[in-house]
């Protein structure tokens, strides 16, 4: 008899399911299931329904309701958790490997899912109502819920039903447990149950987890407010997801204008700072990177071999600390020249060539034609590297370790891209100020006793 049935059986005082359930307290012992006349959804005539709150041990209180009606005989039993959904959702895994693991009681609440990975079997969460039973139980009902549209099926579709009376015949093959099979039920509102018969000692046929729900089984579960709630106070991360607007001057007319900002997480790298200024008045525009970050504990020297025209699509940040080096053109760009950028390898040259173009000391009416004819090759050489006609080492020294330059193999090694880490000298510490920089010793002095 299974344990609802010996909870309608049975007399005053007795719990469903023997010595696995006890009432809440000593004088419930005594207590009836409460009986509510309620309507049959089968005959549409009035039934009984029973209701008794127990308490599971080692578990927790559960309500169990058992319906029948006298009129058709149809009879119905489900369980409710009688607690809170719980902080963690639980995930039981047993491995089956005799009879009486068949006899273990089972709590399955409606949002709970059970699997036989053996077979590939699932029943999903929601698919049915809670249900005190066992695991026979289980695979029982399964097959009953499986077997109820057989007939329609071999009249319409006969290889469907003979595919599900196979696997209909390996559910049942497993209440002999010939081999032993893995159940799992798995509840994100924590509140399913397998019994340990050796409780309180462990059980090592039984794993129980505990984990942290998903969004989308909070959602399941009616929870998206709570969660909400629950993110309010870190509501400023939302701003990593906004483009930022503040007012300022434009550089070159000094007229108003708008500057954007926005966080950028650079993969395998760090957060940066993009702002980028637009100026109606004259059409000046100008944009500037900043690292989101400190400044790293060592030098960063970023070397790249360019063989390919693919190379110039790598994505590049330069840091306004950032040096570059051409060793094929004898070209060095100092720090602070272009400023901090984030663009691409093509789009760096391309500024350093404009740089060079537009500069009226260099190629201006004012230049001497000996400079000019080396610059004009200079330019030609430079132009070479960015159509990928030519091969050139392209090395990017930052001593505040800020710059990046992208691995198009990672996470694995890139065969063409270098990155050596270096300790800073006196020097470079002093151009970023961090020799005489104080961070300690701020702490104010405990106040002396009397």
């Amino acid at each position: 008899m299974s344990a609802l049935g010996a909870m309608e059986a049975a007399g005053p005082g007795a719990g469903p399911g023997g010595s696995l359930f006890r009432p809440l307290s000593a004088e419930d012992g005594e207590q009836q299931p409460a009986e509510i006349e309620s309507l049959c959804m089968n005959c549409f005539r009035n039934g009984v329904t029973r209701l008794l709150l127990t308490r599971i041990p080692f578990f927790k209180e559960i309500i169990v309701s058992s319906f029948s009606c006298d009129s058709c005989s149809w009879s119905n039993t489900e369980i409710q958790s009688a607690g809170r959904i719980q902080e963690q959702g639980v995930r039981y895994t047993l491995a089956v490997t005799s009879r009486q693991d068949m006899n273990r009681e089972v709590v399955k609440t409606d949002c709970a899912s059970a699997r036989i990975p053996e077979l590939d079997f699932e029943i999903p969460a929601f698919s049915q109502k809670g249900v005190l039973t066992t695991i026979e139980g289980i695979i029982d009902r399964a097959v009953a819920g499986l077997e109820q549209d057989q007939p329609a099926r071999r009249a319409t579709d006969k290889e469907v039903a003979r595919k599900i009376d196979e696997f209909i015949g390996k559910l049942r093959q497993l209440k002999e447990v010939n081999s032993p099979f893995t159940f799992i039920l798995d509840d994100p509102s924590g509140n399913s149950f397998v019994e340990n018969p050796h409780a309180p000692q462990r059980d090592e046929a039984l794993v129980v987890t505990h984990y942290r729900r998903s969004p989308q089984q909070c959602a399941l579960l009616g929870l998206e407010g709570e969660e909400v709630d629950a993110k309010l106070p870190d509501a400023a991360d939302d701003l990593r997801d906004e483009v930022l607007q503040f007012n300022t001057n434009c550089p070159e007319c000094n007229a108003p204008a708008s500057t954007n900002m926005k966080l950028v997480q650079i993969p395998h790298f760090k957060e940066v700072i993009i702002m980028a200024t637009n100026c109606d008045s004259c059409g000046h525009r100008t944009n500037e990177v900043k690292s989101g970050g400190a400044i790293e504990p060592q030098g960063t020297r970023i070397t790249l071999r360019i063989t390919d025209p693919s190379d110039m699509t790598r994505d590049i940040l330069k840091s306004e600390t950032c040096s570059v080096e051409i060793p094929e053109l004898e070209f060095e760009l100092g720090m602070g020249a272009l400023g901090g950028k984030f663009t691409t390898l093509e789009g760096l040259l391309k500024d350093i060539r404009d740089l060079v173009e537009k500069n009226p000391f260099t190629l201006g009416d004012s230049s001497v034609p000996s400079r000019t004819g080396k610059l004009q090759e200079f330019i030609g050489k430079l132009q070479d590297i960015i159509e990928g006609k030519a091969q050139a080492h392209f090395i990017m020294d930052d001593p505040a370790g800020n710059s990046y330059l992208q691995n198009v193999y990672a996470p694995e090694e890139d065969p063409e891209l270098s990155v050596q880490r270096y300790e800073r000298s006196f020097e470079q510490n002093e151009d970023l100020g961090l020799n005489d920089m104080r961070t300690e010793g701020y702490e104010p002095e405990p106040a002396s006793g009397r």
